[in-house]
């Protein structure tokens, strides 16, 4: 692992140490196996909602996690399914609403 990448896995650890993640996940998917990407997502845990959408993106999934090293195991594992072509994961600094709720500032 470079020392840059190293550096930036010691700060997110030290960001949010055992806090709840939440993030926004990504993916480039080829187009034959979106529906299959869409069922493999939906048998994570870790996964709330899937969304199909249009442009440079074609799945946009949130997911939460107990902690950061929860969310770096799944990440590992998002290579495993088929068709995946890309993957950018997100992580949620400040969430305002939530759930149609919104939340203290």
């Amino acid at each position: 692992m470079s020392e840059e990448i190293q550096g930036y896995e010691e700060l997110m650890t030290k960001y949010y140490g055992e806090e709840c993640v939440t993030a926004m996940v990504l993916l480039k998917v080829e187009s034959r196996e979106l529906d299959n990407t869409a069922n493999e997502l939906i048998k994570l845990k870790n996964v709330e909602d899937i969304f199909l959408v249009t442009g440079d993106t074609d799945i946009i999934f949130k997911a939460k996690f107990g902690n950061y090293g929860e969310l770096k195991e799944f990440v590992h594992k998002l290579a495993d399914i088929p068709g995946l072509k890309e993957s950018k994961t997100l992580l949620v600094v400040t969430t305002y609403k939530e759930n149609g709720k919104p939340k203290p500032l």
